[in-house]
């Protein structure tokens, strides 16, 4: 029996190399696979001619200054070479929650306390996230925003308990 020791995604990384494949080279947190679409339509203009190769990391480290990283050919990108604040690093301005339709984590929380919706569909229908879908190329992640609409919500939630009691 012949055993591939190559990584099935295309990148060339060995099973050996696997435990360290995901770490940020800077902070050496975990980082999460994103798609080469995503990294080509948010590092800045002037950085795109940098991009190399197809498996790219994004830091999930709030502290770290690296977005996107690629340990093949050790390219990282770095917050202010990104078209777009990313949400969970600390400083983002706005907080979008939605790249797609520009809505903000603001937003979603005004949506819950003030208006009074606790349902994605219901922050939705105020703020209009989601109308425009077109994730893998505006979410840093290259997914789809709901997770983000949902935490910013229960963060919503738990902020107007907090203030008025259990309802």
């Amino acid at each position: 029996m012949n055993l591939n020791n190559d990584c099935s995604c295309g990148c060339n990384t060995k099973v050996t190399d696997m435990a360290k494949a995901n770490k940020c080279p800077v902070c050496n947190s975990e980082g999460i696979s994103v798609g080469k679409v995503t990294v080509e339509h948010l590092v800045a203009e002037s950085h795109r001619k940098d991009i190399a190769g197809d498996c790219y990391k994004i830091c999930m480290n709030e502290d770290c200054e690296v977005v996107y990283y690629n340990l093949d050919n050790g390219t990282t990108f770095l917050k202010d070479q990104v078209s777009v604040p990313i949400w969970f690093k600390k400083d983002a301005n706005p907080k979008y929650a939605c790249y797609c339709s520009k809505v903000t984590e603001e937003q979603i929380i005004e949506a819950v306390v003030k208006h009074g919706a606790k349902t994605v569909k219901e922050v939705n229908a105020i703020t209009g996230a989601m109308k425009t879908s077109n994730c893998k190329e505006n979410n840093p992640l290259g997914v789809c925003c709901h997770k983000i609409i949902q935490e910013a919500i229960d963060k919503g939630l738990a902020m107007e308990y907090l203030e008025f009691g259990e309802k």
